[in-house]
């Protein structure tokens, strides 16, 4: 039986497409150090014979956001830089040709500098991922709202899009990750029924393979059930090789 989708928007990334009529793509991330070489090279390769679509690596800083023409060099599927608040690892990351950023323009400083990476992004036809996880809301969305809810996710999501669209960007995946399975399935659920943004699904901190496997599956596979996912990574504490 065929799986009914929502439509949502395409979105190029390196070689292949998220969103739209594209299949729904399979994504990991590395565990070792960024900046060694030599390990997460190994790890990129083991995913990769594994049948990982979609590699994310985390950019703390210079040395690692130096390796990363390395490991672009290298694969065969598309290269993802995880930035959280440095925008010059960002501008790092897209001289060295990545696939794709994490990042939330709201949270890299003055609208120049979230300026300066949408464009920079833009320019080399770079999409991003917009990450929201109920873990680390803004301060005054949980005194809004008193807790993580859906609709807190949901706004904090709108927040980021908006920061992107001032800046004429429009080329965004979203996530709105949760530990909590019923909160990521409506925050999702939500955002879904108000966004035409294709979305990245998982269940935060899901933890070892039988348990977390157990809690993706119950969070991811509602999803999908539902027609919303257009990629997913089941986040596990083991080896990265298990969540593929």
């Amino acid at each position: 039986m065929a799986l009914l989708r929502r439509k949502t928007r395409k979105i190029k990334i390196g070689n292949m497409f998220i969103g739209g009529d594209a299949p729904i793509s399979v994504q990991s991330m590395t565990t070792s150090k960024t900046e060694d070489i030599p390990a997460t090279l190994k790890e990129i390769k083991r995913l990769e014979e594994a049948g990982c679509q979609i590699i994310r690596v985390t950019v703390p800083n210079e040395e690692a956001a130096r390796a990363l023409k390395t490991y672009k060099a290298e694969m065969t599927v598309p290269l993802v830089a995880d930035i959280n608040f440095n925008y010059r690892m960002a501008l790092m990351a897209v001289d060295a040709g990545v696939d794709k950023i994490r990042i939330n323009p709201g949270n890299i400083g003055s609208k120049a500098r979230v300026k300066e990476v949408l464009d920079a992004c833009k320019d080399r036809g770079i999409p991003i991922r917009i990450g929201v996880n109920a873990g680390s809301l803004e301060k005054d969305l949980i005194e809004k709202y008193g807790y993580p809810t859906p609709e807190a996710m949901v706004e904090s999501a709108r927040r980021h899009i908006e920061t992107a669209e001032d800046a004429d960007f429009h080329d965004m995946i979203v996530s709105l990750k949760a530990s909590n399975v019923p909160l990521m399935i409506n925050a999702y659920t939500l955002f879904s029924e108000q966004f035409d943004y294709p979305v990245h699904l998982g269940v935060t901190e899901a933890g070892p393979t039988k348990s977390g496997t157990i809690k993706s599956s119950i969070g991811i596979g509602s999803m999908l059930s539902k027609g919303i996912g257009d990629t997913i990574r089941v986040s596990l504490t083991d080896d990265p090789v298990q969540e593929v």
